[in-house]
């Protein structure tokens, strides 16, 4: 996992894929039929204006690391192999 600052708040990297954003204090995953299967209950929320709609996960579930990092691997596995960039010049 890494992350890096985007739009003045964070995404969120697993295996160089990008798979969720954290704004304004709250956790924003991509949304895939693996993650709403681990989740169950969805509520899905805007991670910033206009943005597409991902699975909000509510903060009382952060702590919990081995749930957290189930979620993450299921949706990260769901996700596809990010586009290698172009060369410049």
């Amino acid at each position: 996992m890494t992350a890096r600052k985007m739009f003045g708040e964070y995404g969120m990297y697993c295996d160089g894929k990008v798979m969720a954003f954290i704004c304004d204090d709250q956790l924003f995953i991509k949304p895939t039929e693996a993650g709403r299967a681990y989740l169950g209950e969805v509520t899905e929320a805007e991670a910033y204006p206009g943005s597409k709609m991902y699975f909000l996960v509510a903060g009382d579930r952060w702590d919990d690391a081995d749930w957290l990092a189930g979620l993450v691997k299921a949706t990260a596995d769901a996700l596809p192999a990010p586009k290698a960039k172009k060369a410049k010049g």
